[in-house]
Formats: structure tokens, sequence, C-alpha cells
């Protein structure tokens, strides 16, 4: 781990104020682990923007039809074509009509990407979220 270094920050009052509360409803023990994990996250996000070729690792949330026609295959195609990027892959049933699946991702940022947009866009997916991460070597790399 490198240097710790101070500085300090001008702030609007009420603009730190809703911070505070912010970082006290999510259990930050000072304002500097939370601005830490703030600039992690800007930095995570700038590098996912404009590196696609980067290394990434990843969760797609899916909630699917499990009575839709063709579904299961077609996921199941998918899945086979980035069997390199899928690490895992958690199966629930949710209810009587609704399945959900976590896959966890680990590769090129576009082929995350281009796996997470082929699944959702399949006929019978409901809704699905894609979070990408770095690993934490590449954060400030």
């Amino acid at each position: 781990m490198s240097e710790i270094i101070r500085f300090g920050v001008s702030i609007d009052q009420n603009l730190l104020e809703n911070y505070d509360r912010l970082i006290a409803e999510r259990g930050y023990a000072t304002r500097s682990e939370a601005l830490r994990d703030l600039i992690r996250e800007a930095l995570i996000q700038q590098k996912i923007e404009t590196d696609s070729d980067t290394n990434a690792l990843g969760s797609l949330t899916i909630v699917y039809d499990h009575h839709a026609s063709n579904l299961l295959r077609e996921m199941g195609n998918l899945q086979h074509k980035f069997h390199e990027t899928i690490l895992s892959v958690m199966h629930l049933h949710v209810s009587h009509d609704d399945c959900m699946e976590i896959i966890a991702l680990r590769g090129i940022v576009s082929e995350i990407v281009e796996l997470a947009n082929s699944l959702l866009s399949l006929k019978g997916i409901k809704n699905g979220k894609l979070f990408l991460t770095l690993p934490s070597s590449n954060i400030t790399s």
C-alpha cells in the first residue's frame, strides 16, 4: 500500500451535512473511508468506460419467464459460447412463473458486455442488470 496523504477540501455546508448523513447510514466510520470508496468507484467506472479491453469482474442478474419457449435453450447456447467468461451460474426459482439467474463473470469488458446484451435481449427475459468492477490490482494501474 502506498503512503497516506492528507489534503483539505472546500465544500458547501449543506452538501457536507447530506454527505455525513449518507455515510452514517451506510456505516462508514470516517469521511475518509467513504471518500476513498467514491474515488475508487469513479476510477473503476472511468477505466471500464474508456478501455473495453481491460480485464473486469462482473455479475449479471436476470429475471425471466421459465415458461418462455426456447428461452432456456437460447440462454444455454449463449452461456456455452461465452464459457471462458462465465465463472459460475446460480439458478433460483423465485415464483411459479419466474426464475432468476446470477452469473459471475470474469474477462475482457467488451466480451462481458456482449454476453450481457445478448442474454438481456432474448425474448422472455423480464429484467436484468449487469454490474462491472475491476480486480483491486487494476483500479489504480
